[in-house]
C-alpha cells in the first residue's frame, strides 16, 4: 500500500485511484466464507494439513479463526514476528488496545523494520488519543505522509478532543441529500454546514480553514490517479456540535470541490469517522438528525436500555485503517460476510467488485458504464441487500475495481452506503465495538 493510499483511504479519493488496484480482491477468495460450505481450495491443502493459513483466514475476513491460528503458531514458535503482528492487527480491528499494543510491540522487537506494524502500533495510540506515543513511531517510518501526521499530533498541546458542555446533543439534518448535513461552529464563528460521511476523516475546505484562522503545521502531497493533492494538517482550537464543544481537534484541509447542497451552497467540510469515533454516534436518517452521546458509562447504559426497548439489532463493529467502519452484511443471500460502512456514496446503496457481485448472482449492467474518477463503474441493483434484520430491495449501486483488499488487508462482500441507510437509524459504538441498525 503506497503512502497516498494510506493517507487518502476515504471514498472520494478512492474513486480517483481505485482503478490502479483492479483485481486486488481475488486473492481473498482462498477460503470459504462464514456460512458457506465446500472443501478448501487446492492451493490451501498443504497448509490445512497442519492447520489453515492464518494469513488467508485474515484476508477472508475470518478474524477469530485467523487469531486462533496465529496463536497456534506462537505456541510452536514464540518468536514468530509475523504471527505476533497478525494477532496485534486483529486486536486493533476490535479496539482491544492492551492486546494490540502487547503483540505489536513484541513483533517490532523481533522485526524493528516492519513499517506496517509500526504504523498499526501508532494507530493503536491514536485511537486512544495518546498522540504523543504515536509521534515517534510515525516519524520512524521514514514516510513523508507519516511525518506530516507526526508533526500534527506533536502540535496538540492540550488533551485532544477534550469535551465541554452537554452529555448528549441532537443536531437536525439540514438536508439528507446528497448526504446528511448538519450545522457546526469552528473556533467560535458562525454556524456552517458540514456533510456527515463515515468514509471520511474530519476535513475542511481550504476556504473554511483560512476563514477560521487555522495554521498548517505540516503538509503532505499525494498524486491520486495522477492528480496532485496537497493536504494541510493543523489543530483546531474549538469545534462545537450542538451542545458539545471539542477542544484541540486535529483536522486537515485541502482544495476539493464539495457537492452542491439543495440551497445551492457548498458545505464547509466533512465530519467523518475520526471525529464521530469519539462519541456514541447515531445517524438517524428516518428522523433526520445526528445524535451524539459522550462515551461514558452512563450514556452506554442509556444506549443499551434504548436498544432493549426498541429491539434494535446489534452486530459486530470493526475499524479498518484509521476511519473505515465494518460489520457483517449479505447481498442476494450471499453472506453474511465482512462489509464496509462508508456512508458517503452519493446516490449509491451498495458498491461491489465484479467477483463478489458475480458470486452473489448480481446482474451487472455493462452496457451503461460510468466514469468514477479514472475507474470504470457499472450499475447494479441487487435483489436484496441485508445488514442484520434490515433488508433493502433493489437499491442502486455500482460495480468497480475497488481496492478494498489492498486498503484493509481483507476482502469485503460490499460497501453499504447512503441509499441503503436512508430509511434507517445507525449507531456506532467504538467502546463496545457494536453496530446497531433499525430499519425496514
Amino acid at each position: 500500500m503506497d503512502s497516498s493510499t494510506r493517507q487518502h483511504i476515504g471514498r472520494r479519493t478512492v474513486l480517483r485511484w481505485a482503478g490502479l488496484a483492479a483485481g486486488a480482491a481475488g486473492a481473498a477468495a482462498a477460503l470459504p466464507w462464514p456460512g458457506e460450505t465446500g472443501p478448501l481450495p487446492s492451493a490451501t491443502l498443504a497448509a490445512a494439513a497442519t492447520g489453515p493459513d492464518p494469513d488467508l483466514l485474515f484476508k477472508a475476513g475470518r478474524f477469530a479463526a485467523a487469531d486462533r491460528e496465529y496463536a497456534r503458531l506462537l505456541r510452536k514458535h514464540a518468536a514468530d514476528a509475523t504471527a505476533l503482528a497478525g494477532r496485534g492487527r486483529i486486536a486493533l480491528l476490535s479496539n482491544r488496545f492492551a492486546a494490540a499494543e502487547k503483540y505489536l510491540t513484541q513483533a517490532l522487537r523481533l522485526a524493528p523494520d516492519d513499517v506496517s506494524a509500526t504504523r498499526e502500533l501508532a494507530q493503536c495510540f491514536v485511537r486512544q488519543d495518546r498522540l504523543s506515543r504515536a509521534v515517534p513511531l510515525l516519524r520512524a517510518t521514514g514516510d513523508p505522509d507519516d511525518a506530516a501526521f507526526a508533526a500534527q499530533y506533536a502540535a496538540v498541546t492540550g488533551n485532544p478532543y477534550a469535551m465541554r458542555g452537554a452529555q448528549r446533543t441532537r443536531l437536525p439534518f439540514v438536508c439528507v441529500d446528497p448526504l446528511p448535513c448538519v450545522r457546526a461552529v469552528v473556533n467560535g464563528g458562525e454556524p456552517q454546514n458540514f456533510l456527515i460521511d463515515t468514509g471520511a476523516t474530519l476535513a475542511f475546505a481550504t476556504e473554511t480553514a483560512e476563514r477560521a484562522g487555522l495554521r498548517a503545521v505540516s503538509t503532505s502531497v499525494s498524486t491520486p490517479a495522477g492528480q496532485t493533492l496537497e493536504t494541510r494538517h493543523g489543530v483546531m482550537p474549538s469545534f462545537r456540535l450542538g451542545g458539545i464543544e471539542l477542544r484541540d481537534v486535529p483536522v486537515v484541509w485541502y482544495d476539493l470541490r464539495m457537492p452542491v447542497l439543495p440551497d445551492g451552497s457548498r458545505p464547509a467540510g466533512v465530519i467523518g469517522t475520526t471525529l464521530l469515533y469519539h462519541f456514541l454516534a447515531t445517524m438517524d436518517y428516518a428522523n433526520q438528525e445526528l445524535v451524539l452521546r459522550r462515551r461514558t458509562a452512563a450514556q452506554q447504559r442509556e444506549l443499551q436500555a434504548t436498544v432493549r426497548r426498541t429491539g434494535t439489532g446489534r452486530l459486530p463493529l470493526w475499524l479498518a485503517g484509521d476511519h473505515i467502519p465494518c460489520t457483517l452484511g449479505s447481498v442476494n443471500g450471499h453472506g453474511p460476510r465482512v462489509a464496509s460502512l462508508d456512508t458517503g456514496g452519493m446516490g449509491l446503496g451498495v458498491m461491489m467488485n465484479e467477483e463478489n457481485a458475480r458470486r452473489a448472482g448480481v446482474t451487472i449492467d455493462y452496457a451503461n458504464p460510468r466514469d468514477g474518477g479514472g475507474m470504470k463503474m457499472y450499475p447494479i441493483k441487487p435483489a436484496t441487500a441485508r445488514i442484520g434484520d434490515t433488508v433493502r430491495r433493489d437499491v442502486p449501486g455500482v460495480v468497480g475495481a475497488w481496492p478494498w483488499l489492498e486498503l484493509f488487508g481483507f476482502d469485503t462482500i460490499a460497501n453499504f452506503s447512503h441509499e441503503f441507510f436512508r430509511p434507517c437509524a445507525i449507531t456506532f459504538d467504538y467502546t463496545g465495538m457494536d453496530f446497531y441498525i433499525t430499519g425496514p
